[in-house]
């Protein structure tokens, strides 16, 4: 960012003080990362050039319904735009620290609440992204077609442009797998986060817990705790929380492994690498 497009968002969001400070902060590795400041206010802005304009209106989009829904709290839209070649969002700023036990439980509790929001369908609207990469959203009133098309198939299917050894066979033996074991399993449409890593949850100073950069969706609210299982960050007091809250149905270690699958294969197709080991053996054993 520099002094004109700073100028430029701040102005977008009604800041009329000439005295304008920013600086570059972490947060995340996609898009870059500011503090924005002026007369005691600030935001949290992110930028991406404009051909990526839509990877921030996606992320503006699920924390919008994120917030409508009223169930946890999230960083709120100041604004978005373009400037200066750039697409920019606009958020809150939130002064963020590590859960705590406590706050760990209670963000089981809100997520419980945040899938009792349901839809007809699984899917979305609109298409959006999970990290960096696509993520189709086409609407299905089948759960386990929407799986094999819209996140498992898709994934694979993008794996295959690189890798020889993954074929459309890969996807037929982890359907087959599925209705062996898994036929008649009919979830409810839930409100998603989509992207639940430990580093996309923190507390806030009085305590409660927040998120941020969703891949919302509608789908089997099982594959959020897929996900938080999948790389850490979350301790037993958030499971723990959420089960007392809102128990699983019987089977969901065989559909975790499913559901943390497209996880594996989204960073096989980012980042290669061991990832494309750790799918493969997980589709192995899986279809075995």
């Amino acid at each position: 960012m520099n002094d004109q497009t700073a100028l430029a968002i701040a102005g977008s969001l009604g800041w009329r003080d000439r005295k304008l400070e920013f600086r570059a902060v972490s947060g995340g590795s996609i898009a870059g990362s500011w503090r924005l400041e002026s007369a005691g206010r600030r935001a949290f802005v992110k930028t991406m050039p404009d051909a990526q304009a839509a990877m921030l209106d996606a992320e503006r989009d699920g924390l919008e319904r994120l917030a409508e829904s009223g169930a946890i709290a999230t960083p709120a839209v100041l604004g978005h735009g373009a400037a200066d070649d750039s697409a920019w969002l606009a958020l809150e700023w939130l002064e963020l620290r590590p859960l705590t036990a406590s706050a760990s439980a209670t963000l089981g509790r809100q997520l419980a609440e945040l899938h009792r929001c349901r839809a007809e369908t699984f899917g979305l609207e609109n298409d959006n992204f999970i990290g960096a990469t696509p993520q189709p959203n086409t609407r299905m009133a089948d759960w386990t077609e929407f799986l094999f098309e819209h996140r498992l198939g898709f994934q694979l299917e993008l794996l295959s442009e690189s890798r020889s050894d993954i074929d459309a066979d890969l996807k037929r033996r982890l359907h087959e797998a599925w209705q062996a074991r898994l036929a008649g399993y009919a979830p409810a449409a839930s409100l998603l986060h989509g992207d639940l890593w430990g580093g996309n949850a923190a507390a806030l100073p009085d305590g409660q817990p927040a998120l941020f950069d969703p891949a919302v969706h509608y789908g089997d609210r099982e594959c959020d705790l897929a996900m938080a299982d999948l790389f850490g960050g979350f301790d037993a007091a958030f499971f723990d929380a959420y089960a007392e809250q809102w128990p699983l149905e019987p089977g969901w270690r065989l559909r975790r492994d499913f559901y943390q699958l497209y996880h594996l294969l989204n960073h096989a197709n980012l980042f290669g690498g061991h990832y494309v080991s750790a799918s493969r053996r997980l589709i192995d054993r899986l279809a075995a």
